[in-house]
């Protein structure tokens, strides 16, 4: 494997299924996505059946409090070996350039690996790696149980690089007709089509030189306006946030153990361009279940004279009024808890974002009781389906421009957490690819 020490990245080794596996059945969607849509899993499982397939290799959250969560860990980690041992699993090492077709837009990406000695996910990084939104670290150790004894990563983790000129991935797509193409398949429950295609060594060279260039001191300073002694910015975490400090906080306890040529230090990873115009931020959204108390009156006490509440006759006349805001004070949608449907204003907020005003406040009205637990949904539907369910109660949030993105990161540090999502849910990222983590 190639290491390009300067910009924190290797060229890896990647795991795909040999041919002829049903690659349908194989990639499934990021563990972390329909948390509170079983069905969605079970129909997962009924497509699956008896199939290779990444359900077998991953642990989807929607079942993470059961009581069968070790025997699932164990089982997990049996079916790497198995499928390592029979040979469904085949290694090829390279680039693999990505195409993510769904409701007409085509997602470009580029699959390689990310050194975790040049990312650091705490408060205040000025690493080449970052964290964009806060990492909450009580939620590692169940994803560190999981990995820890696997010998493989299969990732949903997508990172962003801010490359307004296209000079990256874009000049792959062009040249795509020239690559060897590894997968063409339609991805289950109307999640689109992925492509993937093996990228030639000189592109692969270009594309090392196109993100030195987006790395250079001299660029970087200019092109956010700020003093060349600011340390760069170069990748930015787009989804799978957690799963990439999982993985940090694995190599920062082994490695000492196992030195620093491990493959453990690097983790497999898909970058696109914050620019492709395919690519939309989505907010995301939060629904409470099993409420304990009053939200309403909680969020009165919390914000003061600061809170508002006013009812509107539907769905859609609280979008329109969330996505429409203006001004100072910051709307967020409300749903159920009671109530039908209204907006909240919080004037004077404690955040630049709403995302990060109503999370002050939810994070405490959980913590001491106020609901049994909260969930972060994508799709304004779901937020109403779900929190018009009796007990239950979600909040609407607006989204943000991706264009603010790393200006907003450099500036300001990381961003709430759960702030905006790369697509809607069924638009994330399958696992397809693997790769090695143990010598």
């Amino acid at each position: 494997m190639k290491i390009i020490e300067d910009i924190g990245v290797q060229i890896p080794q990647i795991y795909l299924p040999k041919s002829g596996a049903d690659l349908s059945k194989w990639a499934v969607i990021a563990c972390d996505q329909f948390t509170s849509e079983p069905e969605y899993w079970q129909a997962v499982e009924q497509i699956v059946g008896d199939a290779p397939s990444t359900l077998r290799l991953t642990f989807p959250e929607v079942y993470l409090e059961g009581e069968d969560g070790e025997e699932r860990i164990k089982s997990i980690q049996a079916a790497m070996k198995k499928y390592m041992d029979d040979g469904v699993l085949q290694p090829r090492d390279g680039l693999i350039y990505v195409e993510r077709t769904a409701d007409g837009k085509t997602r470009k990406g580029v699959m390689l690996a990310l050194d975790l000695e040049r990312y650091d996910y705490n408060k205040g990084s000025s690493s080449l790696i970052r964290a964009t939104e806060g990492t909450i670290v009580d939620r590692l150790p169940p994803r560190i149980k999981i990995r820890e004894g696997a010998p493989l990563e299969f990732p949903h983790i997508l990172v962003l690089i801010d490359d307004p000129q296209q000079t990256v991935i874009e000049p792959l797509a062009a040249a795509k007709a020239q690559f060897e193409m590894l997968y063409d398949f339609d991805l289950m429950q109307g999640s689109g089509h992925l492509r993937g295609y093996a990228v030639g060594a000189d592109f692969e060279e270009r594309l090392i030189e196109a993100l030195r260039g987006l790395a250079d001191p001299q660029t970087f300073a200019a092109k956010y306006g700020v003093d060349v002694s600011l340390p760069v910015l170069l990748f930015a975490m787009g989804d799978g946030n957690h799963s990439l400090a999982t993985a940090k906080a694995i190599w920062e306890k082994i490695k000492g153990e196992v030195g620093m040529h491990h493959p453990a230090r690097y983790a497999l990873v898909e970058i696109e361009n914050v620019h492709d115009a395919a690519l939309a931020f989505e907010p995301i959204h939060r629904v409470l279940f099993g409420l304990q108390k009053d939200v309403y009156a909680e969020m009165q006490t919390f914000f003061g004279e600061n809170f508002k509440y006013e009812e509107v006759a539907d769905a859609q006349e609280m979008i329109r009024r969330v996505d429409a805001a203006s001004g100072t004070s910051q709307l967020i949608g409300a749903v159920g808890g009671g109530r039908k449907f209204g907006v909240v204003e919080i004037s004077n907020p404690p955040t630049n974002l709403a995302v990060g005003s109503l999370q002050s406040f939810l994070d405490p009205f959980v913590k001491n009781g106020g609901a049994e637990k909260i969930d972060y949904v994508h799709g304004a539907d779901v937020v109403e389906r779900l929190s018009l369910q009796t007990g239950n109660v979600g909040f609407y949030l607006a989204g943000m421009s991706k264009d603010e993105l790393f200006k907003t990161v450099i500036l300001d540090g990381a961003l709430p957490r759960k702030t905006f999502s790369m697509g809607e849910a069924k638009e994330k990222r399958f696992y397809v690819e693997g790769r090695k983590i143990v010598a």
